[in-house]
């Protein structure tokens, strides 16, 4: 029997894996595809023939100009790729079932958690899952004291802000660095910073909400997981080799049954739903321990496609009701690759 055509909204046309994710969902010939963002010159524009502007998340109007969009349209799945959209979504899913038209994302209050990194560290911390040394600071005398506590500068040491995207604020503070050598020897993006250089700049005005913790100086995954309202249906672990402004650019598939078995307590714990990405370091003992959360389809998740496996696609047939059981698929573990750039003209 003819599989039922689909057609796929894809949010965040502008981002940078959207021309991946792209690639994905182009690998369902019969599916129609149709891009969105906020900005009217977003690269995805120029990358494919269906194409429209949407106010940003935090606009008014956002989801009743999406609601109308898909209606016009016929859209049958929304697949977003944009952090800020995700809540909106979640909140007014009904509205959009009520209308025939799915939303891969998860529950509302799921995403509030997994969002906010010192949110994420302490629902996970209360529940047993084991997690990195951590402290939550909102103003420059806690992440003093949280600084000792974690045990600088014997031990390094690192922070980000609770609620942020990509490498932004991300900074490691090490007792060990020379300072002569990281400025002639390391790249801006090294993120190595002095505690009175982070502590003079805290001090020059309000900052957010941070989570400090122990940095774990051991290999770095990206996990691409599928999930079924808190049940793990598959779980792809990437190493990431090498990184541009926290975007891998270079990786391995890896089949690490411990790194799987770790993002499936995460998801259960969580109640995670659709697509999902789970970054994970190991720590100085060669543990795998949670970085960060990412509720939403991963900009790196095209290099499981040469693995042999299409998780954007797998989680719209999901969400269909369509399609093979994906347990069953054979992963090429061991598949390398690369990313570079390529040139849009218009």
């Amino acid at each position: 029997m003819p599989q039922p055509s689909i057609h796929v909204l894809m949010t965040g046309a502008g981002a940078p894996g959207a021309p991946g994710i792209l690639k994905c969902l182009r690998q369902e010939k019969d599916w129609t595809i149709t891009l969105a963002d906020a900005d009217a010159e977003a690269k995805g524009k120029f990358l494919h023939d269906r194409f429209f502007q949407i106010p940003p998340a935090n606009a008014p109007l956002f989801i009743q100009s999406l609601l109308e969009l898909c209606e016009k349209n016929k859209i049958n799945v929304i697949l977003p790729l944009v952090t800020k959209e995700l809540i909106p979504l979640a909140l007014h899913k009904e509205d959009f079932e009520k209308k025939g038209i799915h939303v891969l994302v998860s529950a509302a209050s799921s995403l509030e958690i997994a969002n906010d990194k010192g949110k994420t560290f302490q629902f996970l911390e209360w529940r047993g899952v084991v997690i990195p040394s951590f402290r939550i600071v909102e103003n420059l005398e806690q992440f003093t004291e949280a600084v000792k506590e974690l045990g600088y500068p014997e031990k390094e040491i690192c922070f980000k802000p609770c609620v942020s995207n990509g490498s932004r604020g991300f900074r490691i503070l090490s007792g060990k660095m020379n300072e002569l050598d990281l400025l002639f020897n390391y790249k801006p993006s090294a993120g190595y910073i002095q505690p009175d250089e982070a502590r003079r700049i805290l001090a020059s005005g309000k900052f957010p909400e941070l989570l400090l913790m122990e940095y774990l100086p051991g290999d770095e995954y990206s996990v691409d997981c599928l999930a079924d309202h808190g049940a793990t249906v598959l779980a792809v672990p990437r190493l990431r080799k090498k990184m541009i402004n926290g975007i891998s650019v270079e990786g391995e598939i890896i089949q690490d049954h411990l790194i799987m078995e770790y993002c499936r307590q995460i998801i259960a714990a969580l109640q995670l739903h659709g697509n999902i990405g789970i970054q994970v370091k190991r720590s100085a003992s060669g543990i795998p321990l949670l970085l960060e959360i990412n509720p939403r389809v991963q900009g790196t998740i095209s290099a499981c496609l040469g693995a042999g496996v299409n998780l954007p696609v797998l989680a719209i047939r999901q969400v269909m009701g369509i399609g093979t059981d994906p347990t069953g698929i054979p992963i090429k573990w061991g598949t390398r690759f690369s990313r570079y750039w390529e040139d849009v003209f218009h």
